[in-house]
């Protein structure tokens, strides 16, 4: 793993932790071949709750929970470590109802990326700017540790994010909120926006894909509005936080200045 992430090791505090508050478990680890009534309670409870389950050797769980134990200690873990969520999630509901009061009224939808240094680097520009927060699938994008939280100079701690099971989902209900869904795409073609001569429809829902496959097909069949940044020249050089940044500015520069 490239970031340093909290965990908790020993089958008895994660299967507590499961039961009592599983938002703050990202993924469970077992020891491969691990049989018993504890872990199989263990498995139980991360499907109920839509987290994941990753076999393991028994290398992998020493050195995970190596840093969580004081000294020179041999890793205790009984087979079990859960790596745990540093940073806290909203409800979607909540999210969606902060647009009201923020003074940029755009929701941040980022599906699948995964470099956890963009993902820091677009929640700076978000909180700078005043956005409403931040929208991310359980499974499979950037994991926000350290690097996230380095990259975004404290704004990860600061500013609400959702983490839903389903994004296409989640879009549904932002649009019946009142989001205008849109999202961010790399060519030209049929139903596609230049982004600096159509600005960003408030209050609305901006969906990132990822670095390299871009929006899946089934959440870009929910953006009523798709944007691209088009290129002065031949060259196509913009990372999806610099997309990002972009496509925040030109939002922000519609609104008037907090100062104002």
């Amino acid at each position: 793993m490239e970031d340093t992430a909290p965990v908790l090791p020993g089958v008895r505090p994660v299967l507590d932790l499961l039961a009592a508050d599983p938002g703050r478990v990202d993924l469970v680890y077992c020891r491969k071949g691990l049989r018993n009534e504890d872990a199989s309670r263990i498995q139980s409870l991360c499907r109920e709750r839509g987290i994941r389950f990753v076999p393991a050797d028994r290398e992998l769980l020493d050195r995970l929970c190596r840093d969580a134990q004081a000294g020179d200690r041999k890793p205790v873990h009984q087979g079990v470590v859960a790596r745990l969520v540093p940073t806290g999630f909203a409800d979607l509901p909540e999210v969606l109802r902060s647009a009201a009061s923020a003074p940029l009224p755009v929701l941040l939808v980022l599906d699948q990326v995964q470099d956890p240094g963009n993902v820091g680097t677009l929640c700076r520009t978000l909180f700078t700017l005043g956005g409403v927060g931040l929208l991310v699938p359980r499974h499979n994008g950037a994991y926000l540790g350290p690097a996230a939280h380095k990259a975004s100079a404290g704004a990860l701690e600061r500013i609400r994010i959702a983490k839903v099971a389903n994004l296409a989902q989640a879009l549904d209900e932002a649009e019946e909120a009142g989001f205008n869904i849109c999202g961010a795409v790399c060519r030209d073609g049929p139903g596609v926006s230049d982004a600096f001569r159509h600005p960003l429809p408030l209050p609305a829902a901006l969906v990132l894909g990822n670095e390299e496959r871009g929006i899946r097909p089934g959440v870009l069949k929910r953006c009523a509005v798709k944007l691209r940044i088009p290129s002065a020249g031949d060259f196509d050089s913009l990372n999806v936080a610099q997309a990002g940044a972009i496509l925040l500015g030109l939002a922000a520069a519609r609104l008037p200045h907090p100062g104002n």
